[in-house]
């Protein structure tokens, strides 16, 4: 590729070799220093004038130095009258602060791009953001890749049985990329999730443990009788247009087309809320017997624990709250006081993982945790955009094998940013089987050698594709389509 240059900086020279190696380039010359008292200094050695210049830079343990590497290199080459300055961040740092999770919080991971903007950048290249809407912190555009389809293929290829698998979030704000993966694999999914604020015996955790058996009830019997004691009126007398033909009417007022209208993988819920027999496109026979695919167990320091553990003294709800929810009523128990952290006491921000690694952690505070979904003998995939601290991966591992009675769990991420000893907790749990990874995030030799569970997917040929695209002004779509092998 004449008039282009790669530069690496010093998180990840090992990807960006392969990177160019793809492209049948060498790293561009660059000298990556530090003064004594920790300044970085960087020299470009070769000349950048009305070039296509491409910087790679991902995280790493130390993320400060790389980032001011990174927008130091980028202001440099910007001074030496580069034509265009592209990005490449594989792991895009800062990317879990992308929104305010107290009053007097920072949103960094906006002020990072506005510092990108600043130094000189004119566009950037990333794999799975955190949360995909930071592309409107940037005035430039931000091609967001997705390891998904190298994921799907490696699974495809390498899991035995993988058609009877079951794709697993391990909490409720991962539930879309799960359901991303299993659309593409066409398999069924489920959700794991923690209460935080159930105490031992409280309204609290009465009306908040089991949401999910709410939203099982039958629909059509809470409808039928909410309308038997409402008095008749013209805004809930329905009748047909004319010229129109009415849907058929189940026995209790729901619709004949709602179930058939879903993805197989739903009808049996479906088929359960509308309370009435049906046989699906696959010869499955529906019936109107409450769904049974809801598990729960009790986490006591971030493990499965005996329903006959004895409590901790202290519960999750009342060490958030200090009112004795025994003396609330149903509905004020509901609402009960948020974190003092979350924005006008909504719980829309959630805790870091730090955060959320010491509560479950807290042998004080014992947690609901609730299985959805059946994977009974099953394979299942837990699936999240990266790996940070061990124990909501090792409480999700540990729920869907000793209650759920899984046969096998792959741990699936992105970004394998492994803190302190995640990688050897996540090894020696007996529960997990296998962790698939890609190197967005450099990976220490020596840790990845130990890992006999680890497999490590590489990014070179995604990275590399894309920064061919994206010099010669073609489109990247290709890359987020699946290749059936």
């Amino acid at each position: 590729m004449r008039g282009t240059l790669i530069f690496s900086g010093s998180s990840c020279p090992a990807l960006t070799g392969k990177v160019c190696e793809n492209l049948g380039m060498t790293p561009a010359d660059a000298e990556l220093t530090q003064f004594s008292n920790g300044e970085t200094s960087v020299r470009i050695l070769t000349s950048v004038r009305e070039k296509d210049v491409f910087v790679v830079q991902s995280g790493s343990p130390k993320i400060n130095d790389t980032i001011m590497e990174l927008l130091i290199m980028i202001s440099a080459c910007k001074g030496g009258s580069a034509s265009k300055i592209t990005a490449v961040l594989p792991y895009f740092p800062y990317s879990r602060q992308s929104k305010k999770k107290s009053h007097r919080g920072a949103i960094t991971a906006r002020m990072l791009a506005n510092l990108l903007g600043v130094a000189g950048v004119k566009h950037i290249i990333t794999v799975d953001l955190h949360a995909s809407q930071m592309q409107g912190f940037f005035k430039c555009p931000v091609d967001n890749l997705h390891a998904e389809p190298l994921i799907a293929r490696w699974i495809r290829q390498n899991v035995p049985d993988w058609k009877e698998a079951v794709v697993v979030s391990k909490n409720a704000g991962g539930t879309k990329r799960v359901t991303s993966l299993a659309d593409a694999l066409k398999l069924n999914f489920g959700m794991v999730t923690t209460d935080k604020k159930r105490g031992n015996g409280n309204m609290t955790g009465s009306m908040l443990l089991n949401p999910i058996d709410a939203v099982l009830d039958p629909i059509g019997e809470q409808v039928n009788e909410a309308v038997e004691h409402e008095e008749p009126s013209v805004s809930n007398i329905t009748q047909p247009i004319a010229g129109t033909t009415s849907p058929a009417r189940r026995p209790n007022g729901s619709s004949m087309h709602s179930a058939k209208s879903l993805p197989s993988r739903l009808r049996s819920s479906t088929s359960a809320l509308d309370g009435v027999d049906e046989e699906g496109e696959d010869g499955v026979e529906y019936n109107d017997q409450r769904a049974h695919e809801v598990t729960q167990a009790r986490l006591v320091q971030g493990h499965i624990v005996p329903d006959d553990f004895e409590s901790p003294a202290v519960s999750a709800a009342t060490s958030v709250a200090g009112d004795d929810p025994m003396t609330m009523s149903h509905a004020s128990s509901f609402f009960a006081p948020q974190h003092h952290a979350a924005l006008g006491g909504s719980g829309d921000a959630a805790e870091s993982s730090d955060e959320e690694e010491e509560i479950l952690k807290d042998p004080k505070v014992e947690h609901m945790v609730t299985l959805v979904g059946d994977v009974k003998n099953r394979t299942v995939f837990i699936v999240d955009d990266m790996i940070d601290k061990p124990g909501s991966w090792i409480a999700a591992a540990e729920t869907v094998v000793k209650r759920g009675l899984a046969k096998k769990v792959y741990c699936i991420a992105t970004h394998a940013v492994f803190g302190a000893d995640c990688l050897e907790q996540l090894q020696d749990c007996d529960c997990i089987d296998h962790i698939l990874v890609t190197n967005s995030y450099p990976i220490p030799e020596e840790k990845a050698r130990n890992a006999s569970k680890l497999t490590v997917l590489d990014l070179s040929y995604l990275l590399a594709e894309a920064i061919r695209r994206n010099h010669y002004g073609e489109s990247i779509s290709p890359l987020f389509q699946h290749i059936m092998e």
